[in-house]
């Protein structure tokens, strides 16, 4: 049963070996389960079916398994095309397909074996035990010694032995730097020869986000009139010692570069590396004709997924130091005379931008608008908005307090629904129904969330269902692929970011057709 429920549809397309894995997980976790309920059954009731028609029974359920599991196999199959081609995504072989029940049967015997060896040795050290204690309470003493020193080697031995081998892994990868880039020679710019902060300190993203951005001319083609160079500050993790002293850091580099001048300031939580969505940056350059100030701080090189399992904490301090530092210097300055303050974070620099505010009231209080994109669904504030949202709007596109401040999209046409008033400032969430970063929850092994409740999203098969423990290995197993997908799909949200900056903080005579015309421009840039 476990087995087929493991080839029903999640969100996102997967390969025939990635299904053969979770297949493989799946099946190992419905033994488990049928081997515990048996145990229950067993002692709870003292029939025993005679041989033969026990002998029935076996044949029986292997039978109807193995005709379930074929026809599984090729739903399966099926399933998967039609996620494809909801993606816009060429369909691969179906043929490919038959290599899932081999992978799944190869890792159900690796984890079957684990199980039975760590039960021998449970059995071993209960007979050891059972010369001084009763015969139950050691077969219960071993078990539990036996798993917890197992799952003590994993998480103090095989986990850390592989957080290790990947911290010094992306701790290679953030000294080099992306073939073609320089160092800046304007002094807009930190790691120039003006700068406070060394190029070398930068980190490779830090170093792509500082060289990277649209240039004076590329800025007055687009505008129609005189541009200024955009400023753009980073502080990586070899810039200063710990999170308080880079936002220090951060903010004298501000002071600069005469950012506190500019008309529009952003502050910017980077996702794990220290990357920071260049289609987000470049897009308010364009529209303010470069009279703007970014400003970000690097708190890790590990990737978000990495940096989400093994300490969130860093970039919830990242987060909120440095907008709390901007703010501080912002809201000292005369308040006509100080540029529109902004705040930015995508997936795990989402998680960690909110942590600077207490709700809807202090985004409104402290800052000019705010811009949020694949928020994780532990993310607190986006939890808060979620749980609290109106009576009868759906969990994948809800709405608070009728969308006064905050309002949440999967595609630019959501932002003017609903059609009342939205005075400035304005927050918004981006999310697709089918991006994994967001919908990913422990909770999900066996509580049915919301949106498995409604009606499916657009983008998201109508015949995907919650299944206890099923449904949190699919999305798990989703996640790593969250961004293998086209644009206006799983977590690559591409030129939307256009549409969302153009409602939140519209400079002077900004409409519509600016709105396309610059996300038609940044389409056609790499991401």
């Amino acid at each position: 049963m476990f087995l087929c429920l493991s080839l029903t549809p999640s969100l996102l397309p997967r390969s025939w070996l990635l299904q053969g894995v979770i297949s493989g997980v799946l099946t190992a976790t419905g033994y488990l389960a049928g081997l515990l309920s048996g145990a229950l059954v067993r002692r709870l009731i003292s029939w025993r079916p005679a041989p033969e028609p026990r002998r029935v029974i076996r044949r029986a359920t292997a039978l109807l398994g193995a005709v379930l599991a074929a026809l599984y196999l090729y739903l399966g199959s099926r399933w998967q095309l039609e996620i494809y081609e909801l993606m816009g995504m060429e369909r691969p072989e179906r043929l490919s397909y038959l290599g899932v029940p081999a992978t799944a049967a190869a890792v159900f015997g690796a984890l079957l074996l684990l199980a039975r060896a760590l039960a021998a040795a449970a059995r071993f050290l209960g007979g050891l035990l059972g010369r001084w204690i009763t015969p139950a309470a050691a077969r219960l003493a071993s078990a539990l010694a036996v798993g917890a020193l197992f799952l003590g080697l994993l998480d103090g031995v095989v986990a850390d032995r592989l957080l290790a081998g990947a911290d010094g892994s992306f701790k290679t990868l953030n000294g080099e730097t992306t073939p073609g880039t320089s160092a800046p020679r304007g002094p807009e710019l930190s790691g120039s020869p003006a700068s406070l902060i060394s190029w070398a300190s930068l980190g490779r993203e830090g170093r792509d986000f500082v060289a990277g951005g649209p240039g004076e001319e590329e800025l007055r083609a687009f505008t129609g009139r005189p541009a200024r160079r955009p400023i753009r500050v980073y502080a990586g993790l070899e810039s200063a010692a710990g999170v308080r002293a880079r936002a220090a850091l951060a903010v004298r580099e501000l002071e600069r570069t005469g950012a506190f001048g500019r008309e529009v300031l952003c502050v910017i939580t980077t996702t794990g590396t220290g990357w920071v969505d260049p289609r987000a940056a470049d897009t308010l350059e364009y529209m303010y004709g470069g009279d703007s100030a970014l400003v970000s701080m690097q708190y890790s090189y590990l990737p978000s997924w990495v940096s989400f399992l093994a300490d969130t904490g860093r970039a919830r301090a990242a987060g909120r130091e440095l907008f709390n530092q901007v703010y501080d210097r912002w809201s000292r300055l005369p308040a006509t005379g100080r540029p529109k303050l902004l705040v930015f974070g995508e997936s795990l620099g989402a998680f960690g931008a909110e942590t600077a505010f207490s709700g809807d009231d202090d985004l409104r209080n402290r800052t000019d608008g705010a811009l949020f994109v694949g928020a994780p669904n532990s993310s607190a504030l986006w939890r808060e908005f979620t749980d609290r949202r109106d009576r009868g709007t759906p969990e994948i596109l809800p709405v608070y307090r009728r969308g006064e401040t905050v309002r949440f999209a999967d595609e630019p046409r959501d932002l003017d629904a609903p059609p009342s008033p939205w005075p400035f400032p304005r927050v918004v969430y981006l999310q697709h129904p089918s991006d994994p970063i967001v919908w990913w929850t422990p909770r999900l092994v066996l509580d049915e969330p919301d949106w498995l409740d409604e009606p499916r999203g657009d983008d998201v098969l109508p015949g995907m269902d919650w299944y206890p423990f099923v449904t949190f290995w699919q999305l798990t197993a989703d996640l790593a692929f969250a961004l293998e997908v086209p644009s206006g799909h799983g977590h690559d949200y591409g030129a939307e970011v256009v549409a969302a900056w153009g409602r939140i903080a519209p400079p002077a005579g900004w409409d519509d057709s600016r709105t396309a015309a610059l996300t038609a421009l940044l389409t056609e840039r790499p991401r």
